[in-house]
């Protein structure tokens, strides 16, 4: 029985195999590329607006910088915009600062409709939250590390 089993899975994956439709890889990975780099554009140049209007260091204008982009990604998640722009750009627009607003941003359009605590503010950081999470213990150990070589 189990020898039967085992010809028609394979001839069930062969099936599969043969409907399944090509996917334009080469285009996808070009189309991602270039989007993603369009935002890093962007973000780069509201920095240099930063820079040179307020009159600070480059250093000090990455903070700001960083929360229009997510102001921007979380807008056009809001108006419906960047769903359409994330569906053809693919990856290049979940890779950058943009995609991780744009998931919160998600998270709290879908669950509005149950409130404001039990709805958005309970469900928007599913998403997030593990990524908070990684990004401050991998910020802890990284500034531990720096301590002990630069003071040992």
């Amino acid at each position: 029985m189990s020898v039967k089993t085992g010809i028609d899975q394979k001839r069930y994956q062969a099936f599969l195999k043969g409907r399944q439709p090509v996917r334009p890889w080469f285009k996808n990975s070009v189309r991602a590329f270039f989007t993603g780099g369009a935002i890093c554009l962007v973000g780069q140049g509201i920095q240099e607006v930063i820079v040179h209007y307020y009159h600070i260091s480059e250093k000090m204008a990455g903070n700001p910088t960083v929360a229009i982009l997510v102001m921007l990604s979380a807008l056009f998640t809001g108006l419906g915009v960047y769903d359409k722009f994330g569906q053809w750009a693919g990856a290049g627009s979940a890779v950058p600062v943009t995609g991780f607003a744009n998931s919160i941003a998600s998270a709290a359009l879908e669950h509005k409709t149950e409130g404001y605590v039990m709805g958005v503010g309970s469900n928007m950081f599913k998403v997030a939250g593990p990524v908070i999470v990684f990004g401050v213990v991998a910020a802890f150990a990284v500034g531990l590390i720096r301590y002990l070589l630069t003071h040992v």
